[in-house]
């Protein structure tokens, strides 16, 4: 699977538990999966498949 376009083996877990696994606070970002948005009440419940493509979108402030 690729995140932000990058190699990674975190198949079989939760959107979720990968967020934790790679740092991100899960309140600052917007997950894509396969090109869809995966609402934040689903990041328990979708889980990450060999095939899949995400995509991690950081909020960042700015003045």
């Amino acid at each position: 699977m690729k995140v932000n376009g990058e190699e990674k083996n975190l198949t079989g877990i939760s959107v979720k538990k990968m967020l934790v696994e790679l740092n991100f606070d899960e309140t600052k970002v917007v997950v894509e999966r396969n090109m869809e948005i995966v609402p934040k009440s689903a990041y328990e419940t979708t889980f990450i498949s060999e095939a899949d493509e995400l995509e991690v979108v950081s909020f960042v402030g700015g003045g």
